[in-house]
């Protein structure tokens, strides 16, 4: 039975106000938000994507979020103009007082209300008693991040697939990781400097006498990513040179989410992801994200790493701070390393709760995704 109106109580955490909105059994004509104070910014993210959805919007502003006898009025009063039924609470968001108080007034006029796990895409029914409800919506990035307040998104249009040539490419550089690491780091090198109209750039050391160099470069060059003329390296297109400027490894990342999506029911992934926010109304911050997916309504942000990094703490603080910003408490985050990290920064990915695949633990990345997807 499908209810017309829903009540939601508007949250830092906006996911399970956003799930039932995409399943055809629950998906209502009209949302009723309460909005406190500190979380209009968070209602008008829900209001962009409730009403593409062709789903009517009204928000109740309430002055205080812990004031219950308040709330309690301002939802009696809004049930009060359902007296036929045809309104339902979800008690999953708000603060707990904000859901004490809607959960005791829509049980005083037997109204029905429901609570969203936070986990599994699933409707639990409180009041009236009614059979769990599994939710077949299925959340995109796209919503996801712009519910946490990402105000544009730009995804890479058309299907995003990784060419054999670069897989084949990628597999020779895992398999003699030892021996070409301090040779990608003077390719990285010469594809920043490349970074001109003719996207060259010169070679300043005799590949003679560095043989591994000669060799890694044939092994891009072959794989159609650069050309040599003597001492200059060009790139055929700018998607080439980031290739080679340690996109290489994001793009291998991404090839291994795409071969293990089914089974481990990735909802939507992608790369080269970034989101605009306007905090506050002030100026825009451009974040980037390399590799972003869902899975079980949860973000997971995958991190790809090829340069030397002397701050790893920073690093590792940034990789926190934006998992938190657009993934909420439930946001996971993985650090994907072509070198190595020092024990003391291992020790603070532990505390950050990130996970880690660096150096020759990339030649098992597959296993590393599939443990970490596996988390609950």
């Amino acid at each position: 039975m499908i209810i017309s109106t829903h009540l939601i109580l508007v949250s830092a955490q906006p996911i399970p106000n956003i799930t039932p909105m995409l399943d055809d059994v629950v998906k209502p004509k009209k949302v009723i938000m309460l909005v406190s104070p500190d979380t209009r910014e968070r209602a008008r993210a829900l209001e962009n994507i409730f009403k593409p959805r062709g789903i009517g919007v009204e928000a109740r502003a309430i002055a205080d979020p812990w004031d219950a006898e308040q709330i309690s009025d301002q939802v009696l009063d809004i049930l009060s103009q359902y007296p036929g039924g045809g309104i339902a609470l979800n008690a999953t968001g708000g603060t707990k007082l904000m859901s004490i108080a809607a959960y005791e007034a829509f049980r005083s006029v037997s109204a029905p209300i429901y609570y969203v796990h936070p986990e599994h895409n699933r409707l639990l029914w409180l009041s009236p008693k009614r059979p769990h409800h599994d939710l077949t919506g299925r959340l995109k990035l796209k919503d996801y991040l712009m519910a946490y307040g990402a105000d544009r998104v730009d995804i890479p249009a058309g299907a995003q697939s990784v060419p054999p040539a670069l897989q084949e490419l990628t597999s020779q550089l895992l398999a003699a990781i030892d021996r070409y690491a301090d040779e990608l780091s003077t390719l990285n090198y010469l594809a920043y400097q490349a970074d001109n109209p003719r996207l060259s750039a010169e070679i300043p050391y005799n590949c003679q006498s560095r043989p591994l160099l000669r060799e890694l470069l044939e092994l891009f060059e072959n794989a159609g990513i650069c050309r040599l003329d003597h001492r200059l390296i060009s790139f055929p297109s700018e998607e080439a040179r980031f290739t080679a400027n340690g996109g290489w490894l994001e793009m291998h990342a991404y090839a291994v989410c795409c071969q293990i999506r089914q089974k481990y029911a990735i909802q939507d992934m992608a790369c080269n992801i970034v989101i605009e926010r306007h905090p506050t109304g002030k100026i825009a911050i451009k974040n980037e994200i390399d590799i972003g997916l869902i899975r079980a309504n949860r973000l997971h942000l995958i991190e790809c790493k090829t340069k030397h990094v002397e701050k790893n703490a920073a690093m590792l603080y940034k990789l926190d701070s934006l998992r938190d910003l657009m993934g909420g408490l439930q946001g996971r985050a993985m650090l994907v390393s072509f070198n190595n990290l020092d024990k003391s920064s291992r020790a603070r990915a532990r505390e950050l709760n990130i996970a880690l695949c660096c150096q020759t633990e990339l030649k098992h990345l597959q296993q590393h995704l599939q443990n970490w997807l596996s988390k609950h």
